[in-house]
């Protein structure tokens, strides 16, 4: 059964702070080094583990640079209003946006994710 996954940061608590607030899921718990966001619909947690020497990927990929391994994408009704949201929690815009119906974003440990359109 897959129960969930871990990201690496260097303030694992700031950094489910950002995601619950982003995406009202509460914080399940914490401790120093590690806090565990959950699903409110079940069983399924996002962990978030102190990384030392953390290196923030790099977005769009550089050769020679840290790369993103994975990314979350969220499906939002209203992009501008949920891009705004984002920033407001302390996300930034990245300065390259590869589609029209897609941004990404960076969160607080530089993570890229994408807010993608619903179009139904």
């Amino acid at each position: 059964m897959w129960w969930g996954t871990a990201i690496e940061a260097p303030d694992p608590g700031a950094l489910a702070r950002f995601y619950s607030g982003l995406l009202d899921w509460p914080i399940g718990h914490e401790e120093p080094g590690t806090a565990i966001l959950a699903a409110p619909q079940g069983s399924i947690f996002v962990v978030f583990q102190q990384a030392t020497g953390y290196q923030a990927p790099v977005w769009p990929p550089v050769d020679g640079a840290q790369r993103p391994m994975m990314h979350f994408d969220f499906q939002v009704g209203d992009l501008d209003s949920a891009v705004a949201e984002a920033v407001a929690l302390g996300a930034k815009v990245a300065e390259h946006q590869p589609q029209e119906n897609v941004r990404v974003l960076l969160d607080p440990a530089g993570h890229p994710f994408c807010l993608c359109r619903d179009d139904g």
